[in-house]
């Protein structure tokens, strides 16, 4: 009997193994593993706060591509197989890596297990792409050309994975991994913990500060890198209010680092602070870093209710950011168009509007602030939104400052200029 289940077991062994020789098999099983990964992150497993129906774009567009490359690989050239069979695998990495930050930063979860399964399947993948293209490479033709063929050939996929792979792969990692954790306070005085909703439903949570002045600023985005603006302000009686945006921390949603909806977050922030006793609903602002700072502007452009907004850092957040913006190069609008493609999908949301377009409508005073050495679009993007802007405004290059490092290169100057903008604006003093 033993004997008999021994020659089974080895039959049936025998047979998986000549069923896994077919790099075609072997493909479609990885592709149907990236797809199980695409289904339960979109469908099954939302973030919370989220449902199936906010991800019909971000889970049936990928769905279908993967369900074709599956279904016609068996099909396709050696050549066209090794790139399908390549570009799903980045795919799957992706998928992975999203699941591997976040059982790292909070312990396995959801969404995640089929995330881990989806990194194995797109490590695969890569690896069939691979073995795919050596085993079909041409040798019957003369030395010169074969290499030089290759030589173009590596060139070429160079060319590609930078113009088109790498901005796509941006796309999907800023709609599917933000800071996991709370960080610890550091704000210099006691403070509450506090919770709001969004228009469209999202509980967001957050820190705050109370006001001695009547007065209060949000302090955007999120509660690590915005902790020094608001320890800042607290010292001078500003209230501050500190939150995690949609898909961040503890908040719900999904997230989006371009800033994409944003607003939202920042106008339910506002709403939040006209409720509290100890400010007065005339005497709000803002201040935001960086996509923050976007973020601001367009919160700023859609209501009234912010009176005065700091903008430190701000740029872009979509192409339409890109070609607004003076000095725009060919090669900036191809790969920053590829990645709004991506993050309009992946998030489900068309791009937002040019800054430039929203600057004008602000009708609260607005700082813009940007350091001398800060990314290279922060110089002529604030000097056109100032150049724009209707309302009072003020403009400072901060001297040997780099991206939203006011603080730290002129801490002093920083800290008199941002309270005294805020005194002006808010409190009213001369």
């Amino acid at each position: 009997m033993d004997t008999a289940i021994t020659h089974l077991d080895a039959g049936f062994a025998a047979r998986v193994a000549a069923w896994l020789h077919s790099d075609v098999r072997v493909a479609r099983v990885a592709i149907g593993a990236v797809a199980l990964h695409v289904v339960d992150d979109n469908f099954l497993q939302p973030n919370p706060g989220t449902s199936a129906a906010d991800h019909l774009v971000s889970g049936l567009v990928p769905l279908v591509l993967v369900a074709a490359a599956a279904v016609f690989y068996g099909r396709l050239r050696a050549g066209a197989r090794a790139l399908t069979a390549l570009i799903a695998g980045v795919f799957g990495v992706l998928g992975g890596i999203e699941a591997v930050y976040y059982t790292r930063a909070v312990g396995p979860s959801g969404d995640d297990f089929t995330g881990l399964l989806s990194l194995l399947a797109g490590l695969v993948l890569i690896g069939v792409g691979g073995v795919t293209l050596w085993r079909s490479r041409r040798r019957d033709d003369a030395h010169w050309w074969r290499y030089s063929r290759r030589a173009l050939l590596a060139v070429g996929a160079a060319v590609v994975a930078f113009v088109v792979v790498f901005p796509l792969a941006i796309s999907y990692v800023v709609t599917h991994a933000a800071r996991a954790h709370v960080p610890a306070a550091d704000l210099g005085g006691p403070y509450e913990e506090v919770e709001f909703t969004t228009g469209d439903g999202l509980r967001l949570k957050g820190w705050y500060i109370r006001s001695r002045n009547g007065a209060a600023v949000i302090s955007f985005p999120g509660r690590a890198s915005s902790q020094k603006r608001a320890k800042l302000l607290a010292r001078h009686g500003y209230g501050v209010l500190l939150f995690d945006r949609r898909g961040e921390g503890e908040s719900e949603g999904d997230p989006n680092l371009f800033g994409w909806e944003g607003e939202r977050d920042v106008h339910a922030a506002v709403r939040f602070l006209q409720a509290r006793p100890d400010v007065d609903p005339e005497r709000i602002g803002g201040i935001g870093l960086s996509v923050g700072g976007e973020m601001m502007i367009a919160a700023a452009a859609e209501s009234s209710a912010l009176k005065a907004i700091v903008s430190e850092g701000a740029s872009g957040r979509s192409v339409r950011d890109i070609v607004a913006n003076p000095g725009t190069r060919w090669l900036e609008v191809i790969g920053t168009g590829l990645a709004t493609a991506g993050t309009a999908v992946f998030s489900n949301d068309p791009p937002p509007a040019d800054l430039q377009s929203l600057v004008p409508k602000i009708s609260g005073a607005v700082f813009f602030v940007y350091g001398e050495h800060g990314q290279p679009a922060e110089e002529p993007a604030n000097r056109a939104f100032f150049a724009a802007a209707s309302a009072p405004r003020e403009l400072w290059e901060v001297p040997g400052a780099g991206h939203i490092g006011g603080t730290e290169a002129r801490p002093l100057e920083y800290e008199q200029r941002i309270v005294a903008f805020f005194d002006r604006t808010l409190l009213g003093d001369a």
